[in-house]
């Protein structure tokens, strides 16, 4: 059992150099879980404490890079929620495309470690969602969210999708291939895309099924694990899932936090200026800048109101 004040959740890991972060890291597994390397490009650590099991995939570049504590996004719920984590970190953007991943879960599943929670959830996103979905076969009846997750790289079924020619010759079609199958043993799964980015639409599309429900975000862009995160969604949205709370309605709620998110309002404000909308664009700047400091919308409900000055005068 880890203790509530635990030391190994130092903000010092950010002043880390990869070597001695990555010994941190193994160190942190050993004492209080595991700690396996799976290979040259991925290890896995787990944290042992609660009945709910997250079951996170990351990369070791988003750790460093994302995280202000370099920390997996996973310990967030081991320290707040009391709950398990078992992190899967790759090196790069592998798609966790590796035999030593692939007998890590095996083994896993021969020992019943998934067995051993009640509640199971798995999360990744990107080509961590695409191995979020791809693994949780390995722990029937697993809850998933995946974030802008990728169906599959067989280039015979995404041969549309250029953004990653270098996967071209890893195989797709092998154990643990096809993502969206691999759901099929989940208790439910949940797709989170914004609909007008339109190659993660389209491999959100091939993961339509039973059991699997579709999340758009309208205008939130290419990068939505960090704007989740940004507007402290990250950890509600994992709690729902794990308490079978997550669902159409309760996301909506949930998804309110964008109102006052500037990322998002200026998307809004972008593609309103593109299709020559003047009239929405004034109520929207209006509306936003009556809600919260916001000087890019304040400038241009003033320059909309300078601008109607001038007409009227004339």
């Amino acid at each position: 059992m880890m203790p509530d004040t635990y030391s190994a959740f130092d903000p010092d890991l950010a002043d880390l150099t990869k070597a001695v972060w990555m010994a941190h890291m193994q160190k942190i597994g050993q004492d209080h879980g595991f700690f396996r390397q799976l290979g040259k490009r991925h290890f896995a650590t787990h944290i042992r404490r609660g009945d709910t099991l997250l079951v996170s995939f990351e990369t070791v570049q988003d750790m460093r890079g994302l995280s202000a504590l370099c920390e997996p996004m996973g310990w967030r719920m081991v320290r707040e929620n009391g709950w398990s984590h078992l992190c899967m970190v790759g090196d790069g953007n592998t798609w966790f495309r590796d035999r030593d991943v692939f007998e890590f879960f095996d083994d896993m599943t021969d020992e019943g470690f998934f067995d051993a929670f009640e509640t199971v959830v798995f999360y990744g996103a990107g080509p961590c969602g695409y191995a979020a979905a791809a693994f949780s076969v390995a722990a029937p009846g697993a809850r998933v969210i995946t974030v802008q997750p990728q169906a599959t790289l067989d280039p015979r079924v995404t041969a549309w999708d250029d953004r990653y020619c270098e996967m071209r010759r890893t195989s797709f079609t092998d154990r643990y291939g096809y993502a969206p199958d691999m759901l099929d043993a989940c208790d439910q799964a949940f797709v989170l895309y914004d609909p007008l980015e339109s190659l993660d639409a389209a491999h959100a599309a091939l993961f339509t099924r039973p059991g699997v429900t579709q999340l758009r975000m309208r205008h939130m862009g290419d990068a939505i694990q960090s704007d989740l995160m940004a507007m402290n969604l990250f950890a509600p949205l994992l709690v729902h899932v794990a308490e079978d709370r997550l669902d159409g309605t309760s996301f909506a709620r949930l998804y309110r936090a964008r109102r006052t998110h500037p990322p998002y309002l200026r998307r809004v404000m972008a593609a309103l200026e593109f299709e020559e909308r003047d009239g929405l664009v004034y109520m929207m700047a209006r509306n936003v800048t009556r809600r919260m400091k916001a000087p890019r919308f304040e400038r241009r409900l003033a320059e909309i109101d300078a601008a109607r000055a001038i007409a009227s005068e004339g």
